[in-house]
């Protein structure tokens, strides 16, 4: 293993691709669930601060937040409500509703209140992949 990273097997893939380059099949599950949670201000993926700059988003590769450090810092936050483990998105309600049926299965926050910065809008845009704003109350 590359670097110490814990892992292997569709669960633990320390770039989100497995061996042959495809996606892998599910998110790294939270090694923690203390303070060092961050959530993914464009699709909620909850992981470690550690876990995101060791393998990135795995439903936001295009952010690189394993490439770029401060990607992290810019593109995750602490700050979010509640906690939802999906194992099937596209056949569970609850991942429907809360608008992440498409992603990969993984945790995720039921909220985040933060925008995604501008200039990652941006990237988004460029990549052709759809960014929505947190709703505001």
């Amino acid at each position: 293993m590359k670097g110490g990273r814990r892992g292997g097997g569709e669960y633990g893939r320390s770039n989100g691709r497995d061996d042959e380059g495809m996606m892998a099949q599910f998110s790294q599950i939270p090694t923690s669930f203390g303070h060092e949670l961050r959530a993914c201000l464009r699709c909620r993926l909850v992981k470690t601060y550690d876990q995101f700059r060791e393998s990135g988003c795995e439903n936001c590769p295009f952010l690189e937040m394993d490439k770029e450090h401060d990607n992290v810092a810019n593109c995750t936050t602490p700050n979010f409500t509640g906690i939802i483990s999906v194992t099937d998105p596209s056949k569970s309600w609850a991942a429907r509703w809360l608008r992440i049926g498409r992603f990969i299965p993984g945790c995720y926050t039921l909220t985040v209140s933060e925008e995604l910065p501008e200039e990652y809008q941006t990237v988004c845009a460029d990549n052709n992949v759809q960014y929505v704003p947190p709703k505001r109350t």
